[in-house]
């Protein structure tokens, strides 16, 4: 099923919204606008916690709902609701149009689109039965504790979800996406006398359950939050001072984002505010320093 089947299903056919009826109260409720879209969202999702050797909680969710948004020259109205109805959206539109009220503005140009497709659609929550979950996350458990003695705690969590999203512009331009993600983490404790120290380990990403319930891959996460807790188990203190410091690939990368990803954002510098406004194209890092950002790596968030 395309795209485009799943998201008229959903938002449409199965709630009585009118297409024709979203797209007049779209253009209506932007008119005169600088940007702004009707977002609708359906998500499906579910989770399981294991601790102290046993499930602790396993839980089910489906939510929806939509927002309104218009913008218009520093202003953003923005309205939100659960009801995927046509009175609904109407309402919003009623507590955004006051943002472009007496403004004339040309609404921007859409993003271009691409038919890129960078992960699959289908959903993790039905693709395997829920003893298979719960028997993963025993596994795990059971695994941990038999590779060291000295474990004392064993927790692993698994999580998924089902998305889909339409984003509807002025003149009936429309965006669709369906979004899976799955995660499993693992965290481990040991201890030695009166000592304990812990170690985790976390992978996920826009696929199916499949990957994660390989015993080669959850084995794997398991053996590196093991070898953590016990590398964490022998250290000693730190020493202090100024030094050097040698960042590696994966959590690092959120001191990155607070060094200078807010500084990057667009709306600094457009209002020519941030330190790096007007430097385009320049080199503003060390020589030694690369930073790619790719929003295009397959299976990815």
């Amino acid at each position: 099923m395309t795209d485009q089947k799943i998201t008229t299903e959903l938002f449409f056919e199965r709630t009585g919204l009118d297409p024709e009826q979203v797209e007049t109260v779209v253009n209506d409720a932007l008119h005169n606008s600088d940007d702004g879209e009707l977002f609708m969202e359906y998500s499906q999702s579910e989770s399981f916690a294991f601790d102290d050797g046993r499930l602790k909680s396993a839980s089910f969710d489906t939510s929806q709902g939509f927002g309104l948004r218009a913008v218009a020259d520093e202003s953003t109205g923005y309205a939100h609701g659960t009801e995927l109805s046509t009175e609904a959206i109407k309402r919003a539109s009623q507590t955004i149009q006051a943002v472009h009220m007496g403004d004339s503005g040309s609404l921007a140009d859409a993003p271009t689109q691409t038919n890129t497709n960078l992960y699959t659609d289908s959903s993790p929550l039905n693709e395997v039965e829920f003893e298979q979950k719960v028997k993963l996350l025993t596994d795990i458990n059971s695994y941990a504790r038999a590779k060291d003695p000295r474990v004392r705690q064993v927790s692993a969590s698994l999580s998924g979800s089902w998305t889909a999203i339409e984003i509807v512009r002025p003149g009936g331009e429309r965006r669709r996406d369906i979004r899976p993600l799955v995660r499993l983490n693992v965290s481990v404790v040991v201890g030695e006398g009166d000592r304990q120290e812990s170690g985790s380990d976390g992978a996920g990403g826009r696929l199916g359950y499949a990957q994660f319930i390989d015993p080669e891959n959850w084995q794997q996460q398991t053996d590196e939050a093991l070898r953590q807790a016990l590398i964490n188990l022998e250290s000693i203190p730190a020493p202090a001072g100024e030094m050097n410091v040698v960042l590696g690939p994966g959590w690092p990368g959120i001191l990155l984002h607070e060094a200078i990803g807010h500084g990057l954002e667009g709306d600094f510098n457009r209002k020519k505010t941030s330190a790096f406004a007007g430097l385009l194209g320049q080199r503003v890092a060390s020589p030694g320093v690369t930073v790619v950002d790719d929003g295009t790596i397959i299976d990815r968030r």
